[in-house]
């Protein structure tokens, strides 16, 4: 059997911050990505938590399959879903759950499960692939969508609150002509392209206030390098820049701000941005980055309590949580005469 002392050589840190990482101790300074090496390490040893060997002993442990719609690769690229993730984790192991993790389902064969109890998705589904999940286990909770309200547990954010917000900001300090940036998603196989319900928002809002300019929206992947690549291809094409740009993840703002950095433009006195998540580098940023911030372990949290009330307490009827966000105004941002 594995031990933290094991894991702490792999891992290159003492055993003291593998024990507070795998304890989810919200006091320790870790990167995110240290964190996830550590998780990394400890499940590919099998190593076991005395707490979660006792309750094993003590009694059956539920045991649900975690699916998640990126790769693990992927995820680093975006840490918003790293973040959902590792809350399902917290609870998962304060509950004594068994969890078994799937990335990329596709070619994932979901019979050899065998008995399970519930799943936990992360991220967008096909029906075909809810079809395949749906063939082990009926008991499905879904973090970021909300496929089939009638049917299925969910946990979203308000997407259209949370922009509304951020563009009030925008214009209540002096910006009209604001930009966006965003990206496009797919799912399955088959590619299919999901409409963003971030950049529909940003169009409808600034229709109304007739201040819509097409040529400064700019269509991407949400990741730092298409971020870079689109801030790079905005102020090459743009004749008339944005006072102010809308990025749809932090990640992306990141690779925006490079960009603008090297072409000599000062943020916020030449042109405001504003990111979407909070990741935990965002506040490190130069200059730190204003963003829309979103609780994103406390959204894994609460889909492992949905799970557990269809599971324990037999509810029946369908619920959708909508989590609310928060507007983290930094210095990336400024008021405009």
């Amino acid at each position: 059997m594995a031990t933290i002392k094991e894991i702490a050589a792999k891992a290159g840190v003492s055993s003291a911050t593998v024990s507070r990482v795998l304890n989810y101790d919200e006091t320790l300074s870790v990167s995110e990505e240290k964190r996830q090496l550590i998780f990394e390490i400890a499940e590919a040893l099998a190593y076991t938590p005395p707490r979660k060997r006792r309750s094993k002993r003590s009694r059956k442990a539920l045991k649900i399959g975690l699916i998640h719609w990126y790769s693990m690769s992927q995820e680093l690229d975006d840490p918003y879903f790293m973040s959902i993730r590792l809350g399902i984790e917290r609870l998962c192991y304060e509950n004594g759950i068994e969890m078994i993790k799937i990335f990329k389902p596709d070619a994932f064969d979901f019979r050899s499960l065998g008995n399970i109890d519930g799943f936990i998705a992360i991220g967008k589904f096909t029906n075909s692939q809810i079809k395949r999940f749906e063939e082990v286990c009926k008991h499905m909770v879904f973090v970021d969508s909300s496929p089939e309200e009638a049917l299925y547990d969910s946990v979203v954010i308000d997407f259209e609150r949370a922009i509304v917000e951020a563009l009030d900001y925008l214009m209540k300090n002096g910006h009209q002509h604001i930009g966006y940036m965003g990206g496009r998603e797919y799912i399955g196989k088959e590619r299919i392209v999901l409409g963003e319900r971030r950049e529909a928002v940003f169009r409808h809002y600034m229709a109304d206030a007739g201040q819509l300019d097409e040529t400064c929206i700019h269509i991407g992947t949400f990741v730092a390098e298409s971020g870079y690549r689109l801030m790079k291809d905005a102020l090459s094409e743009e004749t008339n820049r944005p006072t102010a740009y809308l990025i749809a993840s932090d990640s992306m703002a990141i690779g925006a701000l490079r960009a603008l950095h090297e072409a000599g433009i000062a943020v916020p006195e030449e042109v405001s941005i504003i990111g979407f998540n909070d990741i935990p580098t965002s506040k490190y940023t130069s200059p730190p980055l204003t963003t829309v911030g979103v609780y994103k372990e406390f959204m894994g949290e609460t889909a492992v309590e949905l799970l557990l009330e269809r599971l324990n307490k037999k509810r029946v009827i369908p619920k959708k949580v909508i989590i609310p966000t928060v507007l983290r105004i930094r210095e990336s941002t400024r008021k405009i005469k």
